[in-house]
């Protein structure tokens, strides 16, 4: 019953009242939204499920809107008289959820007694920019399933997608599945943010991986090159793409333009009604076949972090250190222990001087702390444990500097201290470009104000995989 997919972007300034001269600098994904307009109202759908990047996004779960009448508006954009309002579709929204819980696919119900704890129950510009076009071409007000897409893993969100398409396909309802989202914010050194040049590398591949049909391929695009672009549509189309998994389509790609420094890609899915290969267990196997190669391939300090969390989160109990130590252990040395799940931080603890006798205990007390004691993160569990990338960085002793030309964002980490309060950022981080932009993220992670004078030291690291 999922008779059309579509991507489209979200930006305010689509809407003419709020792009005004502006405007005719997007004239492309003006057409191009119309034309996704006129292909969705032909398909007479019943339902719209759409999922956004600017809701209710958590780091280990997906969002659904649960009010019985959803809402939204443009206020935030200087533009309060266009409202819209949409009736729920609670029958939908209770069987999906119900299968998202028997596939392990945590799901938070969101409703409006829950903006006192700051969340936002209305609908958001990443759902009501694209209705507005679908509003325009034709589409009558069917029922709306308002989806924030979470930080969980691609394969669960693929999964998720297709319990969208299993629910559809048992409640008989025609339903179109929409895809929000903007492709690089970082095509242009003047956009939202700095220029990068993976930024454009990424568009081109997703609109060309999409005309071509290659959907195996699109899922796989490395996690690197998707944060290097600072894009906020790729877990959005995951999700589409679950949804008509096994389902032979034509792609259609009515335009792509970014003329300020955004990528805006408006696409759609034509199914014919034919069926292909499931690839939701290839996608699992590789998954798989990714964690044993990172394993056969991972440094020796990795392994022994690796080993050392998994030990402590599995029995409690601290392994003792490797006897003999081995010589790239057998010193003391300051360190710390990353954890990245999915591409995303998972924890990440250190110390900036030896407190230990050797590196061994060094690297073995920080990787369980990073596991169990980053205050940014709930202590991992068993069964993440399998999903964890590690790397260890072994400091050299900070030496101060004078100035912030003597810092080097990819060469030296860098120390801010300002009394009693310090921060800490490592070298070589994806999307830190700059020296002042290392300096500003460790004085927010020290909780000092932005333009307050500091002591800087920097450092130099061995990094470890």
């Amino acid at each position: 019953m999922i008779v059309y997919a579509a991507v489209a972007p979200h930006p305010p300034m689509l809407i003419p009242e709020i792009g005004g001269r502006d405007l005719a600098q997007v004239g492309q994904t003006v057409a191009g939204m119309n034309r996704l307009a006129a292909e969705v109202v032909k398909r007479e759908p019943q339902i719209l499920v759409v999922i956004t990047p600017h809701g209710n996004v958590f780091r280990d779960a997906v969002s659904i809107l649960c009010d019985p009448e959803l809402k939204g508006n443009l206020a935030q954009f200087g533009l309060r008289k266009l409202e819209f309002r949409y009736p729920n579709c609670l029958e939908f929204l209770d069987l999906l959820q119900s299968k998202a819980e028997t596939h392990n696919i945590p799901v938070v119900a969101i409703t409006s007694q829950m903006d006192k704890r700051g969340l936002n129950p209305n609908l958001d510009h990443g759902i009501t920019v694209p209705l507005y076009y679908l509003k325009q071409g034709g589409l009558k007000e069917i029922p709306l399933l308002a989806v924030s897409y979470g930080m969980i893993s691609l394969e669960a969100l693929y999964r998720f997608g297709m319990l969208i398409r299993e629910t559809a396909d048992e409640l008989g309802l025609r339903t179109v599945v929409l895809a929000s989202g903007d492709m690089s914010h970082r095509l242009k050194e003047e956009g939202p943010y700095s220029y990068h040049p993976d930024g454009p590398v990424f568009d081109r591949r997703v609109k060309e991986l999409i005309e071509q049909g290659r959907t195996m391929d699109l899922l796989q695009i490395p996690a690197g090159l998707r944060e290097n672009a600072g894009e906020c549509g790729y877990r959005s189309l995951v999700v589409l793409l679950g949804s008509i998994d096994g389902l032979s389509f034509t792609p259609q790609v009515f335009s792509y333009e970014g003329p300020f420094g955004v990528g805006y890609l408006v696409a759609g899915f034509d199914l014919d009604g034919g069926r292909t290969t499931s690839l939701y267990t290839q996608l699992v196997q590789r998954k798989e076949q990714r964690i044993q190669e990172r394993r056969k391939n991972e440094s020796p300090l990795v392994r022994w972090a690796r080993q050392s969390l998994e030990a402590y989160i599995e029995s409690g109990k601290r392994l003792p250190p490797p006897d003999p130590l081995p010589e790239e252990m057998n010193y003391a040395a300051a360190a710390f222990v990353s954890l990245k799940k999915d591409g995303q931080l998972r924890g990440c603890i250190g110390t900036l001087e030896p407190v230990r006798a050797n590196l061994a205990l060094e690297i073995r007390e920080n990787a369980i702390s990073a596991g169990t004691q980053d205050y940014r993160f709930p202590p991992v569990q068993k069964e993440e444990l399998p999903e964890l990338e590690y790397s260890v960085d072994v400091l050299s002793r900070p030496e101060p500097v004078r100035s912030i030309s003597e810092l080097d964002p990819k060469r030296y980490g860098v120390i801010v201290r300002q009394g009693s309060k310090s921060g800490v950022l490592l070298p070589d981080l994806e999307g830190v470009e700059t020296a002042q932009q290392q300096v500003d993220i460790a004085m927010q992670k020290a909780g000092i104000r932005p333009g307050t004078k500091v002591d800087l030291e920097r450092f130099e690291v061995r990094r470890y995989y």
